[in-house]
């Protein structure tokens, strides 16, 4: 139950994500360059609550955390409604739910349902070569299933691999670093920040297509320091008093295989609203809904609906299914995507808003952007803020036009989207799954480190690489 809440917390710290579209359509009413920054502290406050409300008062952040939410929603609708209008107050949220909230929990809700129903039964010796190829495995699912999907698919069979093994947290700290994080690199549907591009208006292979080395780069440097360090701990354990084999080793199977099918599906769903332009809308109160993302979003909840009828409940329960997470998702995106609306109002004023300091920080001489500065900023407040808000303040920085920035300024978006997605792992609350991770790891035994130690393998492993990776791609 304890894990199940963790759990929760966690992935809802993930979907922070899409707190980015929301504001879209809402902000574009508001004088964002005669904004002050007290207007961001709603969203800096609900941040900062889901960030450390899980760690520090878990009690408190579970029975509560849909009124704490709700409270810093109220500190922004209630002054918008009072300085600007209710009916920019009213559309903003109007323009949330309809255009980006709705499809993005149909999304997730999919995806988490779906990987949900593959089991990955059996066990194996975890020696040095095997966990890295179950990495491998896991960092490619990423991209497929998402990080959160790949992270509870492959991180159970990870520990029973190594669970007769005195040093095995090591294992879990580089799963993190590799299939949390790392491996969601390649499509929108890998991690947060990229569907956050894609419903911006980025293509769907861009990221594929653009990121690629960036991703091999980086995930072999740290797949090889994984090696490396594995075997060191393995090496030291010969000599030393066997531990039993809490699970022994048994053929390993993949069940609900019908589900990989039904994943196959919701790409399909997502690819035929980027390239089925129909022309028709339906207008709701002034919003006009698409009908390529009507059908999308109806596809995916078939889809999932499917999944459900076809697993075996006894697959979800070896997985340690709960809709626990989906259901706190829900509640705090709601207040995540009203939160943001002033931050991004004044973001799109440039050197004319708030924000001016932020926008030198990353602009080079003549104007041009510094992808360096792009890449090392999104990272460094990824890290600590949760990637995908990161990702859109820093897409808004760099314009907001997709068109351009996946042309004439492409590094600098491969600048934004390789570090809100690689550097989400340099702490427990970079990215989602990293603490759902860390909260079964510690539910199964694994010795896990604190939030300061795992900073310092994060130190020691990943912020080497990207100071050789920002070199090499953007210095």
């Amino acid at each position: 139950m304890k894990s199940s809440r963790l759990a929760a917390a966690s992935l809802a710290l993930a979907c922070l994500l899409v707190s980015a579209e929301s504001a879209l359509a809402a902000e574009q009413g508001l004088p964002g360059a005669s904004m002050s920054l007290w207007w961001a502290l709603p969203f800096a406050g609900l941040l900062l609550s889901i960030a450390t409300g899980p760690l520090l008062c878990p009690h408190v952040w579970e029975h509560h955390y849909g009124k704490i939410t709700a409270g810093w929603a109220a500190l922004v609708v209630a002054p918008l409604a009072l300085f600007f209008g209710f009916d920019v107050s009213a559309g903003a949220v109007l323009h949330t739910l309809l255009l980006e909230y709705m499809s993005f929990i149909i999304l997730l809700f999919a995806l988490f349902t779906i990987s949900g129903g593959i089991l990955v039964a059996g066990n194996i010796q975890g020696t040095p070569l095997v966990n890295a190829g179950l990495l491998l495995i896991g960092a490619l699912l990423a991209s497929v299933v998402g990080t959160t999907g790949a992270s509870m698919i492959m991180i159970r069979p990870v520990i029973r691999a190594n669970d007769n093994r005195p040093f095995n947290a090591h294992v879990v700290v580089f799963f993190i670093f590799l299939v949390s994080n790392i491996g969601g690199s390649l499509t929108p549907l890998g991690d947060p920040p990229l569907f956050v591009g894609f419903l911006r208006g980025v293509d769907f292979f861009w990221t594929t297509a653009n990121l690629w080395c960036e991703t091999l780069f980086v995930g072999g440097i740290v797949l090889a320091a994984f090696l490396a360090v594995d075997w060191f701990f393995h090496r030291r354990e010969f000599g030393r008093p066997k531990i039993k084999d809490p699970t022994p080793h048994s053929k390993v199977r993949i069940r609900g295989l019908a589900n990989i099918v039904l994943l196959a599906g919701v790409i399909g769903a997502i690819l035929l609203s980027a390239s089925w332009k129909p022309g028709v809308a339906f207008t709701i109160q002034g919003v006009a809904v698409e009908l390529q993302n009507l059908v999308r979003d109806a596809i995916i909840i078939v889809l999932a609906v499917v999944s459900l009828a076809v697993t075996r409940k006894e697959y979800r329960a070896a997985n340690g299914f709960s809709w626990g997470p989906i259901l706190e998702v829900a509640k705090l995106f709601a207040g995540i995507f009203i939160c943001i609306v002033p931050v991004i109002a004044i973001l799109r004023a440039g050197l004319d808003g708030a924000f001016a300091p932020l926008v030198a920080l990353v602009t080079g001489p003549g104007g041009a952007p510094n992808d360096l500065a792009y890449f090392w900023l999104t990272g460094a407040l990824s890290s600590f803020l949760d990637n995908a808000p990161t990702y859109l303040v820093f897409f808004e920085l760099a314009g907001g036009d997709p068109q351009a920035l996946m042309t004439t300024f492409a590094t600098t978006l491969v600048a934004i989207s390789a570090g809100a997605v690689f550097m989400g792992a340099n702490t427990y609350i970079g990215n989602a799954p990293n603490f759902m991770v860390y909260a079964i790891a510690r539910e199964r035994g694994v010795r896990m480190p604190g939030f300061f130690g795992y900073m310092l393998w994060s130190g020691a492993v990943l912020i080497p690489t990207f100071l050789i990776a920002g070199f090499v791609f953007f210095g």
